[in-house]
């Protein structure tokens, strides 16, 4: 077969494809069949090439990248549908994002979120760069009016940890109508379960430390932007800022998307079924996760998005028995963070900034082990904590 003869490639991938296939090298013989781990920082410059461009138009990988990263931003553009911009960690990210906004700026955010951008709103806020509005994205009427004059509206849903659900179609509309950006964090719902550029967002924001990556052992963001334009932007403060994914870590984020459906899978299996058997233990007051059908944002995560997720939160009495919780463990590994391989628990109300988390909530990310495992584990920590007179 010549090379005129061979068949156009599919027009559009499912998702699940598409994370294993797109930013591969060319079909070429003898290449590798993944891109390679680039470890440079510099690159030769060419007799030809334009004064400051190395050949290919690389000279210095904190401008001009290397293939490792474009790879990876390859790939999950095109699972996200749009253009993405890697960087060295999810809040790297999320500042770039907000360094689109002019001084004096005003900024819509959750109550709700992930403590790292709370904190990052309130030092901008306390230094003079922007007002801040803090509000319930569960109330839509509430969040359509407070966008009126604002210069960016972020969302996060679900939220962390609280598992808060907002209206992306309808939020998203009404940030166009105030001529505002629209930024999503879609770290807890992956692009294989919600879309927001799709939804109308202008972009979104992942950690890949979390599920992209997958196996608890990078620091990784990435942006996408619904158009080039928006993408260049952020890519001109990546370049400015130093912000810049290192290339072991782009490595490895492009490996764990690879198996980021068949993960997902699992830990979204598991989690829907913790969560059932979790709201009918005795010595839990609540769970939060939308997959349950009387979880307040069920209605709403299942019109925006095709599962409800591996992260889920719940309620026991107090810190104290929640602390006594994490400390039968042995299967479920108490630490911080999200989106691996491994179950993780933590009490997320230790944390400052989380004052509005209720005291006894423990967020529960659910990995890929056995049920049975996973289950037995919990329910035997619920029963030692439940016990009288024991002490953390």
């Amino acid at each position: 077969m010549t090379p005129d003869d061979h068949p156009a490639a599919p027009a559009r991938l499912h998702p699940e494809t598409a994370v294993i296939c797109a930013g591969r090298p060319g079909h070429a013989a003898g290449e590798p069949l993944n891109t390679p781990l680039v470890l440079a920082s510099n690159f030769q410059a060419g007799t030809t090439a334009a004064p400051g461009t190395g050949q290919g138009g690389r000279a210095y990988s904190r401008t001009d990248a290397t293939p490792g990263w474009e790879a990876l931003e390859t790939a999950v553009g095109q699972v996200e549908g749009g253009h993405a911009v890697a960087f060295s960690s999810g809040m790297a990210a999320i500042a770039a994002v907000l360094d689109l906004v002019p001084a004096g700026a005003r900024i819509v955010a959750p109550a709700d979120c992930y403590f790292g951008v709370g904190e990052l709103l309130a030092d901008g806020q306390q230094q003079g760069r922007w007002a801040v509005d803090r509000v319930d994205l569960t109330d839509t009427a509430a969040v359509q009016a407070a966008v009126a004059g604002a210069d960016l509206l972020w969302l996060e849903t679900p939220s962390n940890p609280l598992l808060e659900v907002a209206d992306l179609p309808t939020l998203c509309a009404a940030g166009r109508r105030a001529g505002v950006i629209v930024g999503v964090d879609n770290t807890f719902a992956t692009p294989l379960l919600q879309q927001p550029l799709a939804l109308g967002a202008d972009v979104v924001v992942h950690s890949a430390t979390k599920f992209i990556g997958g196996h608890s052992d990078l620091l990784s963001g990435i942006t996408i932007a619904r158009d080039q334009a928006l993408a260049g932007r952020l890519r001109h403060r990546r370049g400015l800022s130093g912000a810049t994914p290192g290339a072991l870590e782009a490595f490895l984020a492009l490996r764990g998307l690879r198996t980021l459906a068949l993960r997902l899978d699992r830990g979204q299996a598991n989690a829907s079924e913790l969560a059932r058997r979790l709201d009918q233990h005795p010595a839990v007051s609540r769970v939060r996760y939308p997959g349950l059908p009387g979880d307040p944002g069920h209605r709403t995560a299942a019109a925006q998005m095709t599962g409800f997720g591996a992260v889920l939160a719940f309620e026991v009495a107090d810190a104290p028995t929640a602390d006594r919780i994490c400390e039968a463990l042995h299967v479920i590994v108490h630490a911080t963070s999200l989106g691996g391989v491994e179950t993780t628990i933590e009490r997320r109300s230790k944390l400052v900034g989380q004052e509005h988390v209720p005291p006894g909530l423990l967020r529960l990310s659910v990995g890929c082990e056995h049920i049975d495992d996973l289950w037995d584990d919990l329910n035997t920590a619920l029963q030692h904590a439940s016990r009288p007179g024991i002490r953390a």
